[in-house]
């Protein structure tokens, strides 16, 4: 009996988005926990939970929900529509890494313009 397997493949530009989204994760964590650090607060309470509880914490949670997010959007392949549209998952990385930039540039912007 032959064991079944499921491989899905990407080409270099997909490999790279991800990578992005990670580094850019990454980043957020760091910059939210140097806001969280000069007075700032979590918004979102989810995540102000781990992070009550413990920066590393917050950390690993934050990672792995965005890994978990990321396997989730490669896993769509084909099977998402938009209207009468098939979207492949890997172009929903697009947005992923377009608002994760967004927030770590209104990070930057508070550290620097808001946040002494």
């Amino acid at each position: 009996m032959r064991a079944l397997s499921f491989t899905l493949r990407y080409g270099l530009k997909t490999f790279a988005a991800v990578i992005l989204i990670i580094i850019l994760t990454i980043v957020d964590t760091y910059l939210t926990l140097d806001l969280v650090s000069r007075g700032a607060e979590e918004l979102n309470p989810i995540m102000a939970y781990y992070l009550n509880q413990s920066p590393h914490l917050f950390f690993v949670v934050k990672y792995s929900l965005t890994c978990a997010s990321i396997v989730m959007i490669l896993s769509i392949n084909d099977s998402f529509r938009l209207g009468t549209r098939k979207i492949r998952g890997e172009s929903l990385l697009v947005p992923f890494i377009i608002a994760l930039a967004a927030v770590v540039q209104w990070q930057l912007y508070l550290l620097h313009h808001v946040i002494d």
